[in-house]
């Protein structure tokens, strides 16, 4: 569908009403329930015109895409079309054409007097009677017969509709009728789309049975590559330009389906399917609260003119956006500073807006200020502060920053998409499992690192009854040395993915432990300082490895200061 000859642009209502219209076989009938008409009634009477900043143009009410393709001469042809007048084929949107003729309809019969406003000729290649139909179609008073018509289902939801039309006008009461018609006919506009592409039935498949709608970044692609923005060129020179921006069009979608790249990026895991559209929606500063094409009509209006600079000018602010994004990413150091800021919740428009005519090393800086204010003193942070989970992903990304000897990067990918979060070290009280299954694995798992015989004991003669207490003893016994530390410390507190903490299940520190390393044999990424921790690569004195004790804790807040104490003077 991304033909170089396929065309967008926004129409108002009046620039389509003396238009030829065929519904060719595959559309299927006229649907719309009187709910949907009411919808469009209101917001286009709800909707005021504004003045636009920096423009002679007012704002308007946007409807969604009109996709059609000029019938040729055959299709003239062969369904006894009028060839003295241009005819387009409806590929998408016919429930919203029909429907603004029903609207004008009513205003004709019921509104206007002498003078009528232009009507849209629609021609259905299945249903021929509905076009005689329509232009008969009225609704006076009180009068519902119309809606016992049985002759045509399509008959019936026409009728359905423009009862609901008649309906809400006479709701109204005495309103400026004269003001609701400017606003539909002059203030509303329809994308419309136009295409070459020889495979109508193709293309309709793929918006309404794939369930794939147009796309802004389609819309917006056939604005740069309209040849009627190439005037004063000739036709090769036309078709190059139009190759080169494809090209470059198709580098940049590219690029952003690699994983790494996007989700350093992005935070969705719901990839739009046209991923060029987040550098489009950057462009535009589309608000988080907006239109599903919000974005075309800021790039619609840029080409007013229309002209071959137009398209250059734009086309090199959309390739900066992308360079600009693209070296964040390969430089080292951008990648993890920015990464971070993204993947906590900082807009990247507001760090695109932050690095505009500084320099590499100035935004830096700039980039450190951010960082610093998300982060907290490690010794304040317990289990529930939200920060606490920002301070340990800064630990684990600046560990891996501070490593200038390794090329590897922190995966924001794998963060983002295996829902890392903030997991205890040691078992807790509050994790005790529930079913006898999972009970007895617990001990099981447990029993393999107690020396106690007492304990094992208890652990072999345990039963449902006892189980409580079993377990709250085999928990102090891995405590011993942290019976007077704060289990929800940040001490206690490392990042973990979803998958890896449901595999232990609340183990005590030498299971979990054992955990990491089949996780890590396996080639299951662990968090460089989660590993850190069960390895005891902190702890200066390792004289045992079954229990997570004071002096570990001590040399990991330690670890964690000093990693971040760049960020802690700012």
């Amino acid at each position: 569908m991304n033909r170089t000859g396929n065309t967008a642009q926004l129409k108002t209502i009046e620039k389509i009403l003396n238009a030829n219209f065929f519904i060719p076989a595959y559309q299927r009938g006229y649907r719309w329930d009187p709910q949907q008409v009411e919808d469009l009634l209101n917001d286009i009477f709800e909707f005021t015109p504004k003045e636009i900043k920096d423009s002679e143009e007012m704002t308007w009410y946007s409807l969604q895409p009109l996709v059609v393709k000029e019938c040729d001469t055959l299709t003239l042809s062969k369904h006894n079309l009028d060839t003295t007048k241009k005819w387009y084929e409806v590929i998408d949107g016919q429930q919203r054409l029909t429907t603004v003729y029903l609207v004008v309809h009513y205003i004709n019969e019921m509104l206007k007097g002498r003078e009528k406003i232009p009507e849209p000729t629609i021609k259905y290649q299945t249903r021929p009677k509905s076009e005689d139909f329509l232009k008969n179609l009225c609704v006076s008073g009180d009068n519902d017969e119309v809606l016992v018509n049985e002759e045509n289902i399509d008959f019936f939801h026409m009728s359905r509709a423009y009862k609901r039309i008649r309906d809400w006008f006479k709701d109204k009461g005495n309103f400026d009728t004269g003001r609701f018609e400017s606003k539909l006919i002059f203030s509303t506009r329809v994308i419309w789309y136009e295409t070459t592409d020889p495979d109508s039935i193709e293309i309709f498949t793929r918006i309404n049975i794939g369930k794939i709608p147009l796309t802004d970044a389609e819309l917006i692609k056939a604005l740069f590559l309209n040849s009627s923005n190439f005037k004063s060129a000739d036709a090769e020179k036309v078709r190059l330009k139009q190759l080169e921006i494809a090209s470059e069009w198709d580098r940049i979608e590219y690029s952003l389906h690699d994983k790494a790249f996007w989700y350093f990026l992005s935070n969705n895991q719901n990839p739009p399917p046209a991923r060029i559209n987040f550098i489009m929606d950057l462009m535009a500063r589309k608000p988080k609260e907006s239109d599903d094409h919000w974005t075309f009509r800021f790039f619609n209006q840029k080409f007013k003119k229309g002209t071959e600079k137009e398209i250059a000018d734009n086309w090199q602010e959309i390739k900066k956006y992308f360079l600009t994004l693209e070296e964040w990413f390969t430089d080292r150091v951008l990648y993890h500073k920015t990464g971070y800021l993204l993947a906590t919740g900082e807009e990247i428009s507001q760090l695109i807006t932050l690095k505009s005519g500084i320099t590499k090393e100035l935004f830096t800086k700039e980039l450190n200020t951010l960082i610093a204010q998300r982060i907290e003193e490690p010794e304040n942070l317990t289990y529930k502060d939200k920060r606490v989970r920002n301070v340990l992903l800064l630990h684990n990304i600046q560990t891996m920053l501070d490593n200038e000897d390794v090329t590897y990067r922190f995966p924001f990918d794998r963060y983002k998409v295996e829902n890392w979060d903030v997991e205890h070290v040691t078992a807790i009280a509050e994790g005790k499992p529930t079913s006898e299954e999972h009970q007895k694995e617990w001990l099981s798992e447990a029993s393999k690192y107690i020396d106690s015989k007492e304990l094992r004991q208890k652990v072999e003669n345990y039963s449902n009854e006892s189980f409580d207490q079993v377990y709250d003893e085999i928990l102090n016994y891995f405590s011993e040395e942290n019976k007077h530390e704060d289990i929800n410390d940040v001490s206690n507190l490392v990042l973990l993915s979803a998958s890896i903490n449901r595999s232990y299940k609340n183990a005590v520190f030498p299971v979990k432990r054992n955990t990491i390393i089949e996780n890590e044999v396996e080639g299951t990424f662990v968090p460089i300082c989660t590993k850190n921790v069960f390895m005891k690569f902190y702890s200066k004195n390792v004289h045992q490895m079954t229990f997570w004790g004071k002096d570990d804790r001590d040399a990991y807040v330690k670890d964690l200061k000093a990693t971040l104490k760049t960020y802690m003077n700012e």
